[in-house]
């Protein structure tokens, strides 16, 4: 592996800042048993030695399939019984995977496109579901990990619905509507939300499979709903959470399924405000009334990623959902007001 490294430019070796020690162990990556894993686990990562003092990496232990909290503490469990005989940096992080889908088994897991309004809201309904793996999940690592020096990593989490008609089914190639940018904004919300605990959150795949950034052709390329909607997420990064609440969060449903209209999360980095603010729902906007405790804004602006809940882009049409500019907010002393279009994600600058 190092001379195919240097055959392809790179002479050094690349920095590492996270080493894995399996993945999806409960299931395609073994169908192991918990306990089993951790002893692997305990035993692997004591060869992970840090071999630049300057650099060192971080290690991943495999976590649970959605709500198998057994798996969370038995792991955990396993791998913290006199674990303190050992030294620092036993584990750094624990993994979470959760897809959102809405199909009745794996082999029917629902259209990426021609979809009905119920499916918009049973999709919604079942992202939401991210924030309750988060709070059980870290309900059971803080009893072993109170002080939350281990991260829980979504390293697997976005849309996953049945692949394109006429392509490969094992490439996993899917479209990407308005849908999946409300499951991007919605999901990154939460992540935010629980920064104390979730330290890394990667959506599945980036290119041509699942809930992608760009769709590729040849010499083609695509943005997607979900790449324009990450972009509008790039100022929380490596800034500081805001504690924000959302009072009188209105219901939007159709028949069985229904969720909270409204989610939201608020960073600050360089003295400049990031807010994020999800409408899924399909027919209304929404009003919001955005006070501070401790700020007077002096300047805003804004962004928003809208459009019909199917609407997506392709190579003949590759933008018809794009990040736009959003002016419709006002500005009254410590209070801002602002419409949320329907199907829609916003982002505000506030100075």
């Amino acid at each position: 592996m190092s001379e195919l490294r240097r055959k392809n430019g790179r002479e050094k070796p690349w920095k590492l800042d996270w080493f894995a020690v399996g993945n999806e162990s409960w299931g395609c990556g073994g169908n192991m048993r918990p306990s089993y894993y951790a002893d692997l686990y305990r035993q692997w990562q004591s060869f992970l030695r840090q071999y630049d003092p300057e650099h060192p990496f971080k290690k991943l232990a495999v976590g649970a399939n959605v709500d198998d909290t057994d798996w969370t503490r038995e792991v955990l469990r396993t791998c913290y019984e006199h674990a303190d005989r050992y030294y620092h940096g036993f584990m750094d992080g624990l993994s979470l995977h959760y897809y959102t889908m809405i199909g009745e088994d794996w082999n029917h897991k629902g259209p990426a496109t021609g979809f009905t309004t119920a499916d918009w809201y049973k999709t919604m309904e079942k992202t939401l579901y991210m924030e309750d793996l988060l709070r059980m999940h870290g309900a059971i690592m803080d009893q072993y990990d109170p002080e939350k020096k281990i991260g829980l990593c979504v390293d697997e989490w976005g849309t996953w619905f049945d692949v394109e008609p006429g392509t490969n089914p094992g490439f996993l190639y899917q479209q990407n509507t308005m849908r999946d940018a409300l499951v991007a904004g919605i999901n990154l919300n939460i992540f935010n939300s629980h920064c104390d605990r979730v330290r890394m959150a990667c959506i599945a795949q980036m290119v041509n499979v699942l809930q992608s950034m760009l769709l590729v052709e040849g010499d083609r390329m695509v943005k997607t709903p979900t790449y324009y909607v990450f972009r509008q997420y790039m100022d929380h990064q490596d800034a500081e959470l805001i504690e924000s609440r959302l009072l009188g969060n209105p219901t939007a449903g159709e028949g069985a399924y229904s969720a909270p209209a409204l989610t939201a999360s608020v960073s600050r980095k360089d003295g400049v405000l990031t807010a994020t603010l999800t409408n899924l729902d399909l027919s209304e906007a929404q009003d919001v009334d955005i006070r501070f405790t401790e700020l007077v804004p002096a300047k805003v602006t804004g962004t928003v990623v809208t459009g019909g809940m199917g609407d997506y882009n392709d190579f003949d049409t590759p933008e018809v959902v794009r990040e736009q500019p959003f002016t419709d907010v006002k500005v009254n002393g410590n209070k801002l007001s602002v419409t949320l279009p329907k199907c829609s994600v916003v982002k505000l600058t506030i100075a």
